[in-house]
């Protein structure tokens, strides 16, 4: 199957490539990994079925059931990912929407760094991708309760409805910048950062949880 860009050039589609070399060269067209994100949101391409592409949980990319080792190629990939309302995560480009599997978020957030104080605390964080991003307006934290094992997943929203997943040691370090807060009316266990305030857990769960 072949198609023609808005450039008028034809290429192979993203689904007709058999090694990950081929995809390299067919998205890099649309975005390059060292020129950030492509526009893939103002993008509104056919679907074209989907890629045998999945993000594992520890965010290591498969193609074909094979793992991709080079992290140059792994960020141009990143760079048109979209994840739609419909919960589903494509490649995306001007010509293309191809389908993969996410087994829980696409990033991870593999570094943290913490400046101020109070209210006026900022949070930043470093994804396996290289996209850094300040927890606050537009990048919003959520913790989540990991019933299986009684743990605890925090999230924050890169960009559209992506998000990174924080790295378990990187979470411990989230949380010693926890205090309890008074939130309409209840005390909860909350961490600031870009004057926003995000709820981790009621303050007397926490308190049973380290009896």
């Amino acid at each position: 199957m072949t198609m023609t860009d808005h450039s008028g050039y034809r290429e192979q589609s993203l689904t007709g490539a058999t090694e990950a070399r081929g995809l390299e060269a067919l998205i890099s067209r649309a975005a390059r990994a060292d020129k950030g994100p492509a526009p893939v949101e103002r993008w509104n391409p056919e679907f074209c079925g989907d890629l045998d592409m999945e993000i594992k949980a520890d965010g290591t990319w498969f193609y074909l059931g094979t793992p991709i080792g080079r992290m140059p190629l792994v960020q141009l990939f990143s760079s048109v990912l979209r994840k739609d309302a419909d919960g589903r995560t494509y490649l995306v480009t001007p010509v293309e929407r191809v389908g993969i599997r996410v087994a829980d978020a696409p990033f991870i957030a593999v570094e943290m760094n913490v400046s101020g104080t109070g209210d006026g605390r900022v949070i930043t964080f470093r994804t396996n991708v290289g996209d850094v991003v300040a927890a606050g307006p537009g990048h919003p934290l959520r913790f989540v309760d990991e019933d299986a094992t009684g743990g605890l997943k925090p999230y924050v929203l890169v960009r559209g409805r992506l998000e990174a997943l924080v790295a378990r040691p990187v979470m411990y370090e989230l949380v010693e910048h926890g205090e309890v807060i008074d939130i309409d009316g209840k005390a909860i266990f909350a961490v600031r950062s870009g004057g926003e305030v995000y709820p981790i857990m009621p303050a007397e769960k926490l308190e049973r949880l380290s009896a």
